[in-house]
């Protein structure tokens, strides 16, 4: 078993320095550098490190953890506990890599993926110290539609995890588990302590950690979670994890509370009759609850699509011929995945995983595997499918087909060799391969693929989700909107709707559309803007806490637009030319006019696009925008569904990598 072990790690270890894609591996979840001091290259801290995280792999236990002090270092590391050995350490080395690589030279350090996280510190006390030690809240900012309610159940949820991870033994504290609330809604939850700690230190810190729960952006939402070195816990209403089988706990003694009188034989037959009436009780109520739910959520999910459908169909009229013709086999897309493999994940939505593959004739694909919970049936998936795929446009992700196999919805895109805009945007060595001819040439493509969109396409379509992430850039780095599982669809006379399902991303959406579900073709200008001022600064559009102030791209934008100091906002990339400079302010006033708070005000894409290619054409003056908060959003308009993908996440730290968890 030992030497399986090392020659795992040593597989994994030769082969990724060999190829040298350690600037390939996925992108942390979450990460940051702290301020406990920094290292030299030749220094004996550097020595320890190497030798610590080199170990790594190999010193995990079983379970997924592992603590140790070597030198000057001390490190602890922890896997989620349903997360298989061999992933757990994949998981483990690429956290390793990509930590290394975001704090080169500071002493301390956390981070990692949503299946495992590593600390490392020249401090002893990390180890030491069983607490809570927040660093990091998660959020989906989707309100529950009663959350006095949810959050009974969630707490309730929460303490019987509790009460069942702090008996977990010496290996795994660990419990996972569901809970259907008074609104039919199911939520599911899961909690961690390292297994190193007492009983009693691991019951104190999950205790603490819940009662982060009202200071943090999760309160009232559908979905959050916290994590620190010690413990962490997340709800969601969706499945995110595996059952696994736990260690049973030591016997106490005291289960068997009957005692035998004469035939010894007879307190088993009492115990039996005890214990089949008791699973009877409990049983059988809990089948109809789950009938009936099953029938309500069927019900209303047909009166939700049907309107979908019919806008659809009228428009393709009953030409579902080119279904056939899309349709994969799952052999194949399971074969091109190679199984759906960790090694081949992509990125992690609220509605299921991406995975890269390559088909038999060798054609590299990217595969979204829908949820078996996304609510969307046979005939609405391949309507959807349909429509997508006769969307043809340069600036958009050609769908190549699709796959549907029982509970099994699987969509196949062509695949962007160079991810999305963010991977290369917000990362500190790639970003300098965008110079401004790039920016400017990504700017114009997003911008030509949104007008197609709302104007030039069988459908007005309204996408709703427009941010970094969801921009794909291929070889020749020319940008692709991708994922239009969120998109809204309208006939060509219709200009706005509203809804009571928020989806998105906080920092991209417009304020009318956060606040009050309405949304139009200017929800999608708006976030155009937001995204035009991101290339142009390198920087995210993202909640950052600094004690009781919270700044954000745009705050910053309008107050160096109203200072007359706009060039401060340009990536310093791009600050070497200054003949460049009056046309990134161009761009730069542009933005300010798409996001400006007054809806009308906002130009439509098309005048954008008019306005991003003519220089003579003279720019009105922008108003200011609504800068929206956490606090801001109106919890009266969400209702149970199932997860959006709306991602908020506020970090405590404050040099902290603040990632959006990967969208559908």
């Amino acid at each position: 078993m030992v030497i399986q072990k090392w020659l795992l790690f040593l597989f994994l270890h030769l082969h990724l320095h060999v190829l040298n894609i350690v600037a390939q591996l996925p992108d942390l979840d979450f990460g940051s550098c702290g301020e406990n001091g920094n290292y030299t290259e030749n220094s004996t801290y550097k020595n320890d490190l190497n030798t610590l995280l080199t170990s790594l792999p190999s010193k995990i236990d079983d379970y997924g953890f592992y603590y140790d002090s070597i030198g000057e270092v001390s490190g602890i590391m922890l896997c989620r506990g349903d997360v298989k050995l061999d992933d757990c350490r994949v998981c483990v080395y690429n956290a390793a890599q990509k930590l290394v690589q975001l704090c080169p030279i500071q002493k301390e350090v956390l981070g990692g993926y949503d299946e495992c996280l590593l600390l490392y510190s020249n401090n002893q006390s990390i180890i030491e110290t069983p607490s809570l030690s927040v660093r990091y809240f998660f959020s989906n900012t989707a309100n529950a539609s009663k959350p006095k309610e949810f959050n009974q159940e969630l707490r309730q949820l929460l303490e019987n995890l509790r009460d069942r991870a702090i008996n977990g033994g010496p290996f795994r504290k660990y419990a996972s588990g569901n809970v259907t609330d008074s609104d039919f809604q199911t939520i599911y939850a899961l909690v961690q302590c390292t297994p190193d700690l007492t009983p009693r230190n691991c019951f104190n810190c999950l205790t603490d950690a819940y009662g982060y729960i009202p200071q943090c952006p999760c309160v009232g939402n559908i979905g959050g979670r916290i994590i620190g070195p010690r413990c962490n816990f997340r709800y969601e209403i969706y499945r995110f994890f595996a059952d696994v089988s736990l260690e049973a706990p030591p016997p106490t003694g005291n289960d068997d509370k009957t005692a035998p009188t004469g035939n010894d034989n007879t307190a088993p037959i009492v115990q039996d009759n005890k214990k089949a009436r008791l699973v009877i009780i409990i049983i059988v109520p809990t089948v109809i609850v789950v009938i009936l739910t099953v029938c309500i959520s069927v019900i209303l999910m047909k009166k939700r699509k049907r309107k979908l459908v019919d806008i659809i169909q009228g428009t393709l009229g009953d030409d579902t011929s080119d279904v056939e013709s899309l349709q994969y086999d799952f052999s194949i897309i399971r074969e091109a995945t190679e199984n759906f493999s960790n090694a081949n994940k992509l990125g992690q939505g609220g509605f299921g995983p991406v995975y890269k593959g390559k088909l038999q004739n060798g054609q590299e694909v990217a595969v979204k595997r829908l949820s078996a919970d996304s609510g969307q049936g046979d005939l609405e998936f391949k309507n959807e499918v349909l429509l997508v795929a006769r969307l043809q446009h340069r600036n958009l992700v050609r769908l190549l087909g699709f796959c549907l196999d029982g509970t099994e919805r699987l969509l196949v895109y062509e695949f962007g060799p160079n991810a999305s805009l963010d991977q290369f945007l917000f990362d500190q060595v790639k970003r300098s391969q965008l110079d401004w001819e790039r920016r400017s040439k990504i700017i114009g493509g997003i911008a030509r693929g949104i007008v197609y969109l709302h104007e030039d396409s069988r459908l007005r379509i309204i996408h709703r989700d427009l941010k970094a992430g969801n921009v794909l850039l291929d070889a020749e780095m020319n940008p692709k909107i991708a994922d239009f599982g969120m998109a809204r669809l309208f006939t060509l006379d219709e200009t706005q709707g509203n809804t009571n399902r928020i989806v998105g991303t906080y920092g991209y959406m417009a304020p009318e559309y956060a606040m009050q579900g309405q949304f139009s073709v200017k929800s999608d200008v708006y976030s155009f803007g937001v995204l035009v001022l991101e290339i142009i600064s390198g920087q995210r559009n993202i909640c950052s806490r600094k004690g009781d102030s919270v700044e954000d791209l745009l705050s910053v934008a309008w107050l160096n637009w109203r200072e007359e100091t706009v060039s401060n906002l340009i990536d310093p990339i791009l600050r070497g030319s200054s003949g460049l400079v009056g046309d990134i302010v161009r761009y730069i006033h542009i933005a300010l006019l798409c996001v400006q708070e007054n809806v009308a005000n906002r130009p439509n894409m098309g005048e954008v696009l008019l306005m991003l290619s003519s220089h003579s054409l003279s720019l009105p003056v922008p108003h200011n925008p609504q800068i929206l908060h956490f606090g801001d959003v109106n919890s009266t308009i969400s209702e149970s569904s199932k997860i959006t993908d709306s991602k908020s996440i506020c970090s405590s730290g404050n040099q902290d990598l603040i990632t959006e968890l990967h969208p559908r």
